[in-house]
């Protein structure tokens, strides 16, 4: 069997036994015992469990690349990150990787970036932390995978959505916890988009909220989702809390992360230089920038992303998945202007929402691509109107880059009306859009001919999640760009913010078929019940 088409049961064989984080090998103490053996460390054999470091939120890989991965996990104490790599799942062929040292400026989180890998291949990978204080003492090891993109065309499989422990709704262990992550799971995806609002640090959770029926959501509570994140440390209790689901630390193990951010990594409806005003008593720190500088801080800590050389705080950044499709993973949080009436008609910088510079990289890097399918994730959709209702903002001022006028494009459309125009100009084909914020599923087709602005190629926009927070909309359509709304994933005259136990959690997927070189994009209730779907034909 060659490398770019590896066995699926194999993959599905091996990671079934991997549990709450991982798979410890062996179950137990035996597999620390043969790691320990294999190191020659015979004193560890008699090294109880609980004294040996802890892995308590799993293992993790992401921004995965044809020849590179970052391979993550935190220990509970300084420690010393050992993976071991092999493409088999007895790790018979297993070279080890001598990774960082794990201290409290990480919050003894640690990182391995790996390179040298083959393209197209299915790497199993072994971590365990070596304890700085007794270096003859390891921990119980953990087992993931990824499979790295390949140089032939292949089946692709993806996931996206958004929007995790939002409006009050935090892990509920007697419901199951984050179900929809095994839903997604399920689907064996090569990788999964987060679309942003991986944590509320503005949302502290309550121990009970009364349902409507009269039964009770019992949320797992921690310090840092007590109160509102100021703190590095509280930033980081945030992100630490989702990987106390067990069905978020399986998935993570399996399928590799590319993430992105919104507004509740800091606060609701940020931008930068904002200061919070005082009818939001929750907060005395009032700089959105340097809340939002933290809060990066602590999502590069807590999630397998890869800094980028020059600016280590940037979180836009590009994937080529293979010839079938490329990922732009944007950011329209950091470079934005001021939230505004959004009607200014020319460019400024108060009408900035990507800003001048990632717009400009985003143009090069769609010319540049040579795949099939252009995958931009925004964390933001492009045609529905979110308003920002804060206390704080003037009335009439709004969120996204839709302004509700319907007219020609104004205020941030721009933006949009500059990119779109760009792709049709240098004929940049099979360019689609997968997003989340507005927590509920939908998807839209733009046409030219239905729209105000008629420079552009068709195209769809995706809309999934929530991943586990509460479900709204459905949202007001702003026409300036021509959408034809063909799906709605609500009930008529639904109440807001419903609970995840309403079954109104969303998730997308979409599967590149590498002969037809068609995608086909399904919408997918919690549960993993297709509610939508469209194949769309690539075209040359």
């Amino acid at each position: 069997m060659d490398s770019d088409t590896p066995s699926r049961f194999a993959r599905r064989s091996a990671l079934r036994l991997i549990g709450a984080g991982g798979l410890a090998l062996g179950g137990g103490m035996g597999g620390g015992l043969r790691a320990v053996l294999a190191q020659g460390q015979a004193p560890a054999l008699v090294t109880p469990d609980k004294a040996r470091p802890q892995m308590p939120y799993g293992v993790m890989s992401g921004d995965v690349t044809g020849n590179r991965a970052v391979v993550w996990s935190r220990a509970d104490r300084s420690a010393r990150m050992v993976v071991d790599l092999s493409t088999t799942q007895g790790m018979g062929d297993a070279r080890r990787i001598i990774g960082p040292a794990a201290l409290e400026s990480s919050d003894f989180t640690a990182h391995l970036d790996v390179g040298d890998l083959a393209p197209g291949q299915t790497y199993f990978y072994r971590v365990q932390f070596q304890d700085l204080a007794d270096p003859k003492i390891y921990s119980v090891p953990l087992i993931g995978r990824f499979r790295t993109p390949p140089i032939k065309a292949r089946d692709l499989v993806f996931a996206f959505s958004g929007d995790e422990a939002g409006q009050g709704w935090g892990i509920n262990e007697a419901w199951g916890g984050y179900r929809v992550y095994e839903s997604m799971r399920k689907f064996n995806p090569d990788f999964f988009i987060h679309s942003g609002d991986q944590i509320y640090a503005d949302g502290p959770l309550q121990p009970e909220v009364r349902l409507d029926d009269g039964s009770v959501w019992k949320n797992l509570v921690t310090p840092a989702k007590s109160k509102v994140a100021e703190t590095l440390d509280e930033f980081r209790g945030n992100f630490a809390y989702n990987l106390l689901d067990e069905n978020k630390r399986r998935f993570c193990a399996e399928v590799p992360m590319l993430v992105q951010w919104d507004d509740h990594e800091i606060r609701n409806n940020w931008f930068p230089d904002q200061q919070f005003g005082p009818q939001d008593t929750r907060y005395q720190e009032r700089s959105a920038s340097l809340l939002a500088a933290r809060a990066n801080r602590a999502m590069f800590e807590y999630n397998a992303m890869r800094p980028d050389p020059v600016d280590p705080e940037r979180v836009y950044r590009a994937f080529r998945m293979g010839p079938l499709a490329d990922v732009f993973m944007l950011d329209e949080r950091s470079y934005r202007g001021p939230n505004t009436a959004n009607r200014q008609g020319a460019g400024d910088r108060n009408a900035d929402f990507l800003g001048p510079g990632q717009t400009r990289w985003l143009k090069q890097s769609l010319l540049a691509s040579r795949a099939t399918w252009k995958v931009i994730a925004s964390d933001m959709p492009l045609s529905i109107v979110v308003r920002d209702l804060n206390a704080d903002v003037p009335k009439g001022t709004f969120e996204a880059w839709a302004n509700a006028d319907d007219g020609p494009p104004s205020g941030r459309e721009l933006e949009v009306a500059d990119l779109l125009g760009f792709i049709k100009q240098h004929n940049i084909n099979n360019v689609v859009w997968v997003t989340a914020d507005v927590h509920y599923a939908s998807a839209t087709h733009y046409r030219p001919d239905n729209a105000r602005f008629t420079n552009f190629k068709p195209f769809w926009e995706f809309v999934g999640g929530p991943l586990n927070a509460g479900t709204f909309g459905p949202g007001e359509i702003d026409r300036t760009f021509g959408p034809e709304v063909k799906f709605v994933g609500l009930p008529p005259g639904m109440k807001q913010n419903r609970p995840p136990s309403d079954g109104l959690q969303f998730f997308g997927i979409g599967r590149i078929d590498a002969r037809s070189r068609s995608l086909t994009v399904s919408l997918h209730g919690g549960d993993g019940q297709t509610l939508f779907e469209v194949e769309l034909p690539a075209m040359s």
